[in-house]
């Protein structure tokens, strides 16, 4: 049988070579927000490498919503400037760009995993985190201010205006940040949203900040190019955010424009229990794009070429994200394609190794 790995996908006038994707991964390596030689490498080397899309690592949309100081940023005209490059790249070696946009919430202001991850503080190059309400993530992290009415006006328009520069420096697809905890996930969450507004409470009115942020996303972001939103879709702690609320919410999104939901799971609350294994997040994928009519990314210890192969074979999810397999290995698709004995293009400078 022919490799449906290896088969095109199409969301509105984007198509995918393949439905590998890389997931967006966090270098701790921007200066001030901007990209750097090192996301040209990392991003270019995957591309090179026969994935169907690239998609740039959290990227926030003010400073404070960074994950840490040396995270990526689409703040300001330069930012988007100097993203050019490398989105040319990326669509030189055939490969779509994409870029995920977000905003860390109470989880911002700490140094890089391999300096600790230790919370920075108020002064430079630390700050104040924001969040739905004043509870820190942990003992270890920040109190967080919490966000009034004006504060969500603000962001959204923020969400909007980096839409609008993401366009601007020529990404093709676009993905919204509201997982693992950061600032959307966190006003979904009922373990983190305490809020007592119309921001906070029912099911309707947790996902009311998320979906503001949809629909002025939606409105700048031309017709023709797919939004996509990464979500948790569940805690993993009872009385949590669960499969039956994501559902509901997935079936929001498709009837407000988003193309593809990005199944992966957790990061709510530090005491989380994950049962994580081969695929732990598939089932996820597989119920949303079944009940609630959209497509779906399956996302989460995907690792073996069958493996992947089966997901989209089985309609469990339309394409895989992969994400340390893709740091072990830039090259998995290639390497993937000749298990699968599925065609897939080789740059000509590689091809002496392929054939």
């Amino acid at each position: 049988m022919s490799s449906v790995l290896f088969t095109p996908l199409r969301l509105r006038d984007v198509e995918f070579r393949n439905r590998i994707f890389v997931s967006p991964m966090c270098q701790y390596s921007s200066d001030d927000g901007l990209p750097t030689d090192w996301h040209m490498v990392h991003l270019g080397s995957r591309a090179v490498g026969g994935a169907g899309m690239v998609m740039v690592e959290a990227t926030a949309v003010t400073p404070e919503g960074r994950i840490s100081p040396d995270d990526s940023g689409i703040w300001s005209d330069a930012h988007a400037e100097a993203f050019r490059p490398i989105v040319a790249f990326i669509e030189s070696q055939g490969a779509v760009p994409g870029i995920q946009i977000g905003h860390a919430g109470r989880k911002a202001s700490v140094d890089a995993p391999w300096r600790g991850g230790a919370a920075l503080g108020p002064d430079a190059p630390g700050w104040t985190p924001v969040a739905p309400g004043a509870a820190p993530f942990s003992p270890s992290h920040r109190t967080p201010r919490a966000l009034a009415k004006t504060d969500l006006d603000a962001l959204v328009a923020a969400f909007a205006t980096a839409t609008d520069r993401a366009r601007a420096a020529g990404f093709r697809v676009i993905e919204l940040h509201c997982a693992h905890g950061y600032l959307l996930h966190e006003f979904l969450s009922p373990l983190v949203n305490d809020r007592a507004d119309e921001y906070g409470g029912s099911l309707a009115n947790r996902m009311r900040f998320p979906l503001e942020v949809v629909d002025a996303v939606r409105a700048e972001w031309p017709g023709d190019r797919p939004l996509l939103m990464r979500i948790s879709a569940t805690d993993w702690v009872d009385g949590g955010w669960d499969g039956e609320q994501s559902i509901a919410f997935a079936q929001e999104l498709a009837r407000r424009g988003v193309d593809l939901v990005d199944c992966s799971s957790g990061g709510a609350v530090p005491d989380a229990r994950v049962p994580a294994g081969p695929g732990y997040q598939t089932g996820f994928a597989a119920a949303i794009r079944s009940r609630a009519g959209i497509a779906t990314g399956a996302v989460g210890m995907i690792t073996e070429p069958a493996q992947a192969e089966t997901i989209v074979r089985t309609g469990q999810a339309d394409a895989v994200l992969l994400a340390r397999e893709l740091l072990r290995d830039p090259y998995w698709p290639l390497g993937a394609a000749r298990a699968l004995r599925a065609e897939i293009p080789c740059p000509p400078q590689y091809e002496r190794a392929w054939k």
